[in-house]
């Protein structure tokens, strides 16, 4: 079973691969006729995601878009690859088909960046803090699935504290996340302490965005994520980095260079506005005495 996730080399082989679509200045309906799909389903191959990849579809394409021998079995290798079961497919009755994505992609990514101006991002949740979230999501749910939503949640957290190579996670939080209650009292002291407690791994950072900060950006910004997956000796991206944006109606990956770019700088201008390291924490664990006594 694959520990960082089979997502990686889909979306890498479906970058090769409407590179060579581009390239040959096929349309998605004109490739996908060509190898008697739909141009959703040749459109979700490019974005990697599709759940099981056809070998067939990927040799057909290969050979449309003119691969060599050597580029054709790079292709299918991926393909294997991105066929291989996750650790989290045993948690599908539980994990939306659209999230399954984004679990993909931080499985593999190397460098997350997240910004959270309402609650506190699902990677540092306490269990107490993630089963009061799905409680309110899913009010309806047999208590079997809604331990299975959280195992999921705490599952995903090893990615950046497991010992060996784990990933890099900055954070910014709003100080409304932490004055919002969520669970109770109890529950949010052993939160917040809990965040403290994770901002002092080499590896975290969480910063708070004081009140006081008003609006750095000069709007209301919702959260989002940005994901690096790392560089090679040359210093050339593994993968492009990807930007995650959640909204109450769906979500958006951003890949292309400019949006990506903006929202590295909108988390470079929020960051002169937090409060250091050390602030973070000392305010953390004043809230969290608070809602202790």
């Amino acid at each position: 079973m694959s520990e960082n996730g089979s997502t990686l080399p889909r979306r890498q082989l479906g970058r090769y691969l409407r590179n060579g679509r581009e390239e040959c200045g096929l349309t998605l309906h004109e490739a996908a006729q060509m190898i008697q799909r739909s141009a959703s389903t040749v459109q979700r191959i490019e974005q990697g995601m599709v759940a099981h990849l056809r070998e067939v579809d990927v040799e057909a394409l290969c050979k449309i878009y003119g691969f060599d021998d050597d580029h054709a079995a790079a292709m299918k290798a991926l393909a294997v690859q991105g066929n291989e079961r996750n650790w989290w497919c045993e948690y599908g009755d539980v994990i939306p088909e659209n999230f399954e994505f984004y679990v993909g992609l931080e499985a593999s990514a190397q460098r997350l960046v997240t910004y959270e101006p309402e609650l506190v991002p699902g990677l540092l949740q306490t269990p107490g803090y993630a089963g009061a979230i799905c409680s309110a999501a899913h009010p309806n749910e047999r208590s079997e699935e809604h331990e299975r939503r959280v195992r999921l949640r705490m599952r995903r957290q090893t990615r950046v504290t497991r010992k060996y190579q784990p990933a890099s996670l900055d954070v910014i939080l709003g100080e409304s996340a932490l004055r919002r209650v969520v669970g109770g009292p109890k529950v949010m002291a052993a939160q917040l302490k809990h965040l403290a407690d994770m901002g002092t791994r080499s590896n975290i950072g969480v910063h708070i965005l004081p009140a006081s900060a008003g609006f750095p950006l000069g709007q209301a910004v919702g959260p989002f994520v940005i994901m690096e997956f790392g560089s090679s000796r040359q210093g050339d991206y593994v993968e492009p980095p990807v930007v995650y944006v959640e909204g109450f109606m769906g979500e958006l990956y951003l890949e292309k260079p400019d949006a990506v770019q903006r929202y590295n700088q909108a988390y470079e201008d929020l960051r002169r506005s937090v409060l250091d390291a050390v602030a973070s924490r000392a305010l953390l664990r004043q809230i969290a005495k608070e809602y202790a006594l």
